[in-house]
C-alpha cells in the first residue's frame, strides 16, 4: 500500500504547517486554550513536538495563526455583506454582522478567553485592528479617531452582548450608525 507522507515533497513545510493548523484548531475548539499543548498537538498530527516547533512555531505562534484564519473567515463574510455599503449601513452592517459571525464561530469562547476586557488597550490600539476598522467606515484616508471608537464600541458588545439579537442591532443602529453620517474626516 502506498501512503502520501505529509513530511516529503517540495511543499513539505506548507502541507505540514496547514495541517498542524488545523489539528490545533481542532483541538481548542474541543479542549481550550488551557488544554492545549505542543504535546497534544503533536500526538494529534503523528509526529515529534520538534516537527511543530520547525514548521508551525511554539504555543503562541500557532495560536496566532489559528485566531488569525478565524478573523479572516470573519472579515470575509463581513467584506462580503457591506460591498457598496457606505456611510452609516457600512459601519453597523459590519458591527452586526462581525458580531454574529463572531459569535457563530466554535473558536469564539476560546478567543474569548484569550482576549482582554475591553479596558486593557493593546488590542484596541492593535495596527491590525485598526486597519480593519478603517476598511469597515470605508473613508479614503484613515481617521484613527473614528476607528477608535468603533474599535471600542465592538469591543464592549463583543464582552457584553444583549441577551436579544434584534435590540442590540437596533441598539448599534440607532447608536452607532449615526456618528458615521456625518463629515468625519475631521
Amino acid at each position: 500500500m502506498v501512503t502520501s507522507d505529509w513530511l516529503v515533497g517540495p511543499d513539505r513545510h506548507r502541507e505540514a504547517a496547514e495541517r498542524i493548523y488545523a489539528a490545533a484548531d481542532e483541538l481548542l475548539i474541543r479542549h481550550g486554550w488551557d488544554a492545549f499543548s505542543i504535546d497534544v498537538l503533536a500526538a494529534r498530527v503523528h509526529c515529534s513536538p520538534a516537527t511543530i516547533y520547525r514548521h508551525a512555531g511554539g504555543k503562541t505562534a500557532i495560536r496566532d495563526v489559528v485566531l488569525r484564519r478565524q478573523a479572516e473567515r470573519i472579515l470575509a463574510s463581513v467584506r462580503e455583506a457591506i460591498a457598496g455599503l457606505t456611510g452609516p449601513e457600512r459601519v453597523v452592517t459590519a458591527t452586526v454582522v462581525a458580531l454574529q459571525r463572531l459569535r457563530a464561530d466554535p473558536l469564539a469562547k476560546v478567543i474569548r478567553s484569550l482576549a482582554p476586557s475591553p479596558g486593557e488597550e493593546w488590542l484596541a490600539d492593535s495596527p491590525i485592528v485598526t486597519r480593519f476598522a478603517d476598511e469597515m467606515i470605508g473613508l479614503d484616508t484613515p481617521n484613527p479617531l473614528a476607528a477608535q471608537w468603533l474599535v471600542r464600541t465592538f469591543l464592549a458588545l463583543w464582552h457584553w452582548p444583549l441577551k436579544d439579537a434584534d435590540a442590540e442591532a437596533r441598539m448599534v443602529r440607532r447608536f452607532l450608525g449615526p456618528p458615521y453620517a456625518v463629515d468625519i474626516a475631521e
